[in-house]
């Protein structure tokens, strides 16, 4: 086959539409109806739905992924002059959340088989000016947060778990945006929960933070406080209409997350005893989710021409890691200070993903890989 257009994307939202649709534009209709677009029942509704789903007491929706961990740091007090230790394999808001608060990231290696943070960079990253600790489960797989939680809770630091692409991972049983001091939740229309745009969610079990987080994110007020403002805050509130279309996907997640972990194991088997490699399907207490399905191999550029040219697409994330973007190299961080990490970079390679990704066409990525490497 030397198909020039992709046939298989690396994600498509057209069957999620298909499914749910017409429940979609009733529910956009009903906020319409309503009247009521900011702060309203349907915000009300999603963030209690949504803390149930994760296992918290509280969750807070706001307007994308990058406000929540904005907001998740702030909460903890992260400010000028502090650092906060996280991994440069992720998207780059995961640090310049950091930066627009005056502090600095420092950036630590991860694992190369997860590609999640490493506890032992961490420790090694350690000052007396670090505040917090963000944990990227990134890809959708479950960092290994009981050195991360034993290392903050010895030297009195937080840890903010950035669950962008972890919509119900578990860790030991838990839930991914349960275990740390706060969760960062990003409901881009691509994750594994989307919105219909931007949108995000902040989550905790802890109420002073909760409340901070609802203060900060509502012009620093509450919500009930009329023009009483009790601290200087941000506007970056979930709309109506993104809470309404969330809460009609929330109840299809669990099913969702068990077709990608089905086209996770199709790829695990067929791809096994290649010379690439694969990310772990997980244990019976710590699961992935597969927001995406990430390979690594050093021939990842030949092996996604190959791929395109059958007519399969492919993902490259994240070609240059955050320590090596042009936006931080005030910071001074130099090419190989993280060989684990800049490998990754340059060997991930990321294969169709999706709920509705049939069975037959995940075994034909599969032997279009397998044939490839004959």
């Amino acid at each position: 086959m030397t198909a020039t257009a992709v046939d298989i994307p690396l994600l498509t939202l057209k069957g999620q539409q298909a499914e749910i649709g017409a429940e979609v534009k009733a529910a956009v209709a009903r906020v319409l109806d309503s009247g009521v677009f900011i702060l309203g029942p349907e915000n009300k509704g999603f963030d209690a739905e949504f803390a149930r789903a994760i296992g918290v007491k509280h969750s807070l929706g706001v307007d994308s992924g990058t406000s929540a961990l904005e907001l998740a740091l702030e909460a903890v007090g992260v400010g000028p002059g502090d650092e906060v230790i996280l991994p440069s394999f992720t998207f780059i808001a995961t640090a310049t959340a950091v930066s627009v608060l005056g502090a600095k990231p420092v950036f630590a290696e991860i694992d190369p088989v997860t590609m999640t943070l490493d506890s032992q960079s961490v420790l090694g990253a350690l000052s007396k000016k670090t505040k917090a600790v963000i944990a990227v489960h990134i890809f959708g797989q479950p960092c290994d947060l009981d050195p991360l939680l034993s290392l903050a809770k010895s030297r009195g630091i937080a840890v903010i778990e950035d669950c962008a692409q972890s919509h119900l991972a578990t860790y030991k049983g838990k839930v991914t945006g349960s275990i740390g001091d706060l969760g960062a939740f990003s409901f881009y229309p691509s994750k594994n929960l989307g919105a219909a745009g931007d949108a995000g969610a902040v989550t905790t079990n802890d109420d002073k933070l909760n409340d901070t987080v609802n203060i900060l994110r509502n012009c620093g007020r509450s919500a009930a406080a009329g023009y009483n403002h009790v601290r200087i805050g941000h506007n970056c509130r979930l709309d109506e209409i993104q809470a309404a279309i969330l809460r009609v996907k929330l109840l299809r997640l669990e099913a969702w997350t068990a077709a990608r972990r089905r086209v996770a194991a199709i790829y695990d088997e067929g791809l096994s005893g290649l010379p690439i490699t694969t990310p772990p399907l997980g244990s019976e207490s710590s699961k992935p989710v597969f927001h995406l399905y990430t390979i690594r191999t050093p021939r990842r550029d030949a092996l996604a021409e190959d791929l395109r040219r059958h007519g399969i697409g492919t993902g490259v994330y994240y070609p240059t890691p955050v320590h090596l973007q042009p936006a931080y190299a005030s910071l001074g961080v130099k090419a190989g200070s993280l060989p684990v990490t800049e490998a990754a970079s340059r060997e991930a390679l990321s294969l169709p993903m999706y709920a509705e990704l049939s069975a037959t066409d995940a075994a034909r990525v599969v032997e279009t890989i397998r044939r490839f490497f004959k």
